[in-house]
C-alpha cells in the first residue's frame, strides 16, 4: 500500500504524478514554510527545496514541527532529515540566506517557488528574480489575525518596519489554517494553472478572494 493511499483516493493518479515529479522551492523553513514542507511532502510532492539560514530556537516549538531536541540545530537540516525519516522523501536543505546576489543559483530549476520568508528584504530578492526570470511565485504571509496568499504579480513586499520584531502574536490554528489553503492553491495550480489569491481573517474565518 502507498504512503499517500488516502491522497491518491483524493487525487487522481494523474494528478499525482504531476506532484511527485513538480520542482517546488519553499523559501523560508518557520512557522509557515516548515509547515507547508511537511504538509506538501506528506501530500505526495517528491522534488522539494527548502531555503532558511535560521536555527531552531525554543520559541518555535510551538508554531513549527521541531522538537526540544532539535534546538539550536539548523531548520533546513532538520527538516530534511525528518521528511526523509517520515517518508523517504529527499528533500534539498539549504542553510543559506537568500539575497539578490545568490537569489538565481538558489533558485534555479525551480517550476514554482513558494515565499514565506518573515524579512521584506528576502521576500523583494525572491519577488524579483522570480518576475525576472518568470518563475510562478506564491507568497504566504502572516500578521496578527491575518493571513495571505498572493501570486507574485498582484504581491506587495510589506514594510521592512517590523523585519526585526520577535515577540509577536501567532496563533498556532491561524498558521495552520493558512498553509492549508495554500497548500490548496499550489495543488490547483500545477493541476490547472490557475492562479487563486485569498486573504484570511481569524476573527471571521474568512477566506476571501484577492485581486490585488
Amino acid at each position: 500500500m502507498s504512503i499517500f493511499f488516502h491522497e491518491q483516493l483524493h487525487r487522481t493518479p494523474a494528478l499525482m504524478t504531476k506532484l511527485r515529479d513538480f520542482p517546488i522551492t519553499v523559501c523560508g523553513a518557520g512557522a509557515l514554510g516548515a509547515n507547508m514542507s511537511e504538509n506538501l511532502t506528506r501530500s505526495g510532492f517528491g522534488k522539494l527545496r527548502i531555503i532558511d539560514r535560521d536555527r531552531i530556537e525554543e520559541r518555535n516549538l510551538s508554531t513549527q514541527p521541531y522538537y526540544r531536541s532539535d534546538i539550536g540545530a539548523y531548520k533546513a537540516k532538520i527538516l530534511t532529515n525528518s521528511l526523509y525519516r517520515a517518508l523517504g522523501t529527499a528533500v534539498d536543505g539549504r542553510s543559506q540566506e537568500l539575497t539578490p546576489a545568490n537569489a538565481g543559483k538558489l533558485l534555479a530549476g525551480s517550476a514554482l517557488v513558494i515565499d514565506t520568508f518573515d524579512n521584506s528584504g528576502s521576500r523583494q530578492a525572491v519577488k524579483d528574480y522570480c518576475q525576472q526570470s518568470q518563475i510562478p511565485c506564491l507568497h504566504v504571509g502572516l500578521a496578527a489575525d491575518y493571513a495571505e496568499i498572493i501570486w507574485n504579480q498582484i504581491y506587495r513586499v510589506p514594510s521592512p518596519a517590523n523585519d526585526d520584531v520577535c515577540d509577536y502574536p501567532l496563533a498556532r490554528n491561524l498558521v495552520m489554517f493558512a498553509v492549508a489553503v495554500a497548500c490548496e492553491v499550489v495543488v490547483k495550480f500545477i493541476a490547472t494553472e490557475e492562479q487563486q489569491s485569498f486573504t484570511i481573517t481569524w476573527s471571521d474565518f474568512a477566506v476571501q478572494p484577492f485581486n490585488g
